[in-house]
């Protein structure tokens, strides 16, 4: 099960945090991926990030954007935080899940997906 929380309504130039919890994974090795998909657009890859630690981040969020976790009690949770933030970061917020090594970054590479969650960036 893959659960995301943290969207709402932020100010430019201001900051959000997501949080992504991931529970019944058994496996040792795991990838945590944030995408968002805006009105009209396809679905875009944000950041993701695997069990070894290794990070990825789209251009568009690099150095504004970080991805970090926290695996203990059975649970991955992955955060995502975001800083200056701009109104093209309006989107819906999606957190997946993949039980393999390598790091992935492409939607169709995940198997499971939370609900979304809403980010608005607007004065």
């Amino acid at each position: 099960q893959v659960v995301e929380s943290g969207g709402g309504l932020v100010q430019p130039g201001g900051s959000l945090r997501l949080s992504c919890t991931a529970s019944g994974f058994t496996y040792d090795y795991w990838n945590i991926g944030w995408f968002r998909q805006a009105p009209g657009k396809e679905r875009e890859g944000v950041s993701s990030i695997n069990s070894d630690g290794n990070t990825n981040y789209a251009t568009s969020v690099k150095d504004r954007f970080t991805i970090s976790r926290d695996n203990a009690n059975a649970k991955i949770t992955v955060y995502l935080q975001m800083n200056s933030m701009k109104a093209e970061d309006t989107a819906v917020y999606y957190c997946a899940a993949a039980n393999v090594r390598e790091l992935k970054t492409e939607p169709w590479q995940y198997d499971y997906w939370g609900q979304g969650t809403q980010v608005n960036v607007s004065s």
